[in-house]
């Protein structure tokens, strides 16, 4: 399993990118891989404010339900709606399609590049 070395990392499993101010957020494919099938996620909507290290919504699987956490602080400017009516794309592209929100950003949490992700999950 590898890590998009472009992408930064929480120890929450989640990803992120920026661009221009604005990071997308989406969970692993360790996470979602960890998770198992993918059945239902619940993210906050578009104007929420959300913070960093803070809980933000919830992924459900056929194992369990795990709390999502947002990696920066800012305003959510748009949810994938593509997650929200066919979560099961978080399982197939976790770091395309199946990204979950963006944020513009205020404030940015801790931080990890993809070296220090795959020793965080030891792969």
């Amino acid at each position: 399993m590898g890590f998009p070395e472009h992408l930064r990392y929480t120890e929450e499993h989640e990803w992120l990118s920026t661009d221009d101010g604005v990071a997308t957020v989406g969970v692993t494919e360790y996470a979602a891989s960890s998770l198992g099938d993918i059945v239902f996620v619940q993210l906050p909507a578009v104007g929420d404010r959300v913070t960093r290290g803070a809980t933000c919504g919830e992924i459900e699987s056929t194992k369990s339900v795990s709390d999502l956490y947002s990696p920066v602080s800012g305003e959510v400017v748009a949810v994938n709606e593509v997650v929200v009516d066919g979560p099961e794309v978080v399982n197939t592209d976790p770091y395309g399609e199946g990204w979950l929100f963006r944020v513009r950003v205020e404030e940015f949490g801790e931080l990890l590049d993809a070296a220090a992700y795959a020793a965080l999950t030891g792969a």
